[in-house]
């Protein structure tokens, strides 16, 4: 069934108003969608809601409710902080993760990132980053939109990270558990975690070690050197994995 989002949607509504342009255009003249036909609207709260086309316009869809489910358990909550790769890389890893049922994306600039970005550049990512989100949340049919903050600083981070249960930051340096070894210390504990991916080149030495006294603990994710990229991937992948058994 064709998936389409809208921000809120009131408990006593009975119709649905589509009217974001984007959506109204794939929904029009994409897919090809005619009245009476079923498709599937999600909310920014995690309920989905099972409607039927009732009117097709020139600027909006009205849709009427005929089924609401309430938002699923998600398990544990993922987030992930990583250092902006080169080229495009960014794109992919939001689409990826999102797919994986990622909860928070938080792009970091750090010491050895080399995208610099001006303030418009950044508004532009930030931006289109949203909506390859909102695409990559449809494909795999996700119940929930994954949160994408603007580009932030280590520090910045530091300074919620208070906020999860577990810290994680691979690395390539200092005396590291294995993602195993992190993952099952205090697991029936385990609601929120955060991840650290650093850039090429890996964290500084100063950063590592700002990232141990914000309670981080340091990780190893194999014998190998991954790219960015593959390593945020890896993560999401083994947690997402593993939740079930493990937490």
């Amino acid at each position: 069934m064709n998936r389409f989002f809208v921000d809120k949607v009131k408990a006593e509504d009975k119709y649905i108003i589509l009217n974001d342009p984007t959506q109204l255009h794939h929904l029009r003249d994409v897919l090809r969608i005619k009245p009476l036909e079923l498709v599937a609207v999600f909310d920014n709260f995690g309920n989905e809601y099972i409607t039927v086309v009732n009117e097709i316009g020139n600027e909006a869809v009205k849709l009427e409710v005929k089924e609401k489910r309430s938002p699923k358990d998600l398990g544990v909550s993922v987030t992930v902080a990583c250092a902006i790769p080169k080229k495009v890389k960014m794109d992919d890893i939001v689409d990826k993760l999102t797919q994986l049922g990622i909860d928070c994306i938080i792009p970091l600039e750090t010491e050895r990132v080399i995208v610099r970005l001006d303030k418009q550049k950044k508004i532009e990512r930030f931006q289109r980053w949203n909506k390859i989100a909102l695409s990559a949340a449809k494909q795999s049919q996700r119940s929930r939109l994954a949160v994408i903050k603007p580009i932030s600083t280590l520090k910045d981070v530091f300074s919620f990270a208070n906020e999860f249960d577990l810290k994680l930051i691979p690395t390539l340096e200092g005396s590291r558990k294995s993602l195993k070894e992190a993952l099952s210390q205090e697991c029936k504990k385990i609601k929120k975690i955060i991840v650290l991916i650093g850039p090429e080149g890996d964290f500084t030495p100063l950063e590592i070690d700002l990232a141990k006294k914000a309670g981080f603990l340091l990780v190893s994710l194999g014998s190998h050197v991954l790219r960015v990229d593959t390593a945020a991937i890896a993560v999401v992948s083994f947690i997402k994995l593993n939740e079930p058994r493990t937490f």
